[in-house]
């Protein structure tokens, strides 16, 4: 299918999606799709066939518990991010009541996975994007956790009060020179301004410190071959219990630490 990864589960997700049933009754289904729905496959296959995204076409993805609304603008949940929110509600596991600064929230899958896993947390999720932070207000909204996750527009750190027992990001890290090789999925969909590295992570570390509690942790996602540097950067600026997680690729993915 015009070079696309997997187009066979591709292929059975987007007749799932035509049929309005999940992928796995495809198999125990006999018949075949009517004009209409065959019409409608066709239309999906051509979008597909161009490289759009396939969560794009079908207008939602999972992550962790929930189903997320994903469109062009905000990032598309990876598994890689999963990760992160592991990372999170482990460091916060005996804390009571939790603080959670999320650092650029996109379409809100930390923090609302977060809110989801932690009922008891206090999740505030700031993002500079308008049309991102609309997209996380709607998942907030179809997840049902509108009333536990505070979205705020703004920049890093400025915009929340503190303290909080973490503070969790996933900031654009690929650098400029690498963005033509991207899957054209990622290069011309997802937002540049959540691609191209501008110096948030580092920025992120820096006024961590600020809005901390004195126990407080500081989770970055970083990108294939960073988190040696991170996590140096992190020493170099006096945090302790730096560690770094790989994500299910073995791919060295999180880099964490204490002020």
């Amino acid at each position: 299918m015009a070079g696309v990864p997997d187009a066979r589960t591709d292929a059975e997700l987007l007749v799932a999606h035509v049929l309005g049933a999940p992928r796995s009754a495809l198999h125990a289904r006999s018949g075949y799709l009517d004009p209409a729905q065959l019409a409608a496959l066709r239309t999906l296959v051509e979008r597909r066939r161009a490289r759009e995204p396939l969560q794009h076409i079908l207008g939602h993805w999972g992550f962790r518990r929930l189903t997320l609304g994903v469109d062009g603008r905000a990032l598309v949940p990876r598994p890689e991010t999963e990760v992160v929110v592991e990372r999170c509600i482990a460091l916060l596991a005996r804390v009571d009541a939790p603080r959670v600064l999320d650092v650029g929230t996109g379409s809100g899958a930390i923090a609302l996975a977060l809110a989801d896993e932690r009922p008891d947390a206090h999740i505030v999720g700031v993002e500079v994007s308008p049309p991102a932070l609309a997209l996380a207000r709607e998942n907030a909204e179809r997840t049902g956790l509108a009333e536990r996750v505070e979205l705020l527009e703004g920049d890093v750190l400025g915009t929340a009060d503190g303290p909080f027992d973490l503070v969790v990001s996933n900031p654009p890290y690929i650098p400029e020179e690498r963005l033509a090789s991207l899957e054209p999925e990622v290069r011309d969909h997802d937002p540049r301004e959540a691609l191209v590295a501008s110096g948030l992570t580092e920025a992120v570390a820096r006024g961590a410190p600020d809005v901390l509690s004195p126990d407080g942790w500081l989770v970055l996602e970083v990108g294939d071959g960073q988190a040696h540097d991170v996590a140096e950067l992190l020493r170099a600026l006096g945090y302790h219990d730096v560690r770094v997680t790989p994500d299910l690729a073995g791919i060295p993915r999180v880099v964490e630490g204490r002020p």
